[in-house]
């Protein structure tokens, strides 16, 4: 069973950040998957880290089109990119010296943190992109 499942209610209307929000969610599928199949460090780590290197690219990503199509509250937004960011890497760096275990809370944290993010921030920049061509 999927840990978070996308809905046409999370689409914030430009293909590509939606194609990026797909694979995310995936990645945290993936992630709870093998957590829930006991697959330790072998499977979990690597998930996880790739998991924040594509949280990275995708953030990235993002701004470059708000950048490009002068969304008035980019830097509000890259805040809220940096902020999520620092958390996620804070954990894994946690996880990596076996600090802390990967768990249902961690996992309910990653997809309320995914959720969120696209529920409001993305949110915010749909209407603005789809105004300015980006689609």
């Amino acid at each position: 069973m999927a840990l978070f499942n996308w809905s046409d209610r999370y689409s914030v209307h430009v293909k590509a950040m939606d194609d990026q929000h797909k694979h995310l969610i995936g990645i945290l599928n993936n992630l709870h998957e093998a957590m829930m199949k006991g697959q330790g460090q072998t499977v979990t780590g690597p998930l996880l880290a790739e998991l924040v290197e594509y949280t990275g690219t995708h953030f990235a990503a993002e701004e470059r089109i708000m950048e490009g199509a002068k969304f008035p509250t980019l830097a509000a937004h890259r805040a809220h990119h940096h902020d999520l960011t620092r958390q996620v890497e804070d954990f894994v760096a946690h996880y990596n010296r076996g600090e802390a275990a990967l768990n249902v809370n961690l996992l309910n944290f990653l997809r309320d943190w995914l959720n969120n993010h696209i529920l409001k921030e993305d949110k915010e920049y749909s209407p603005w992109l789809n105004e300015h061509g980006v689609h």
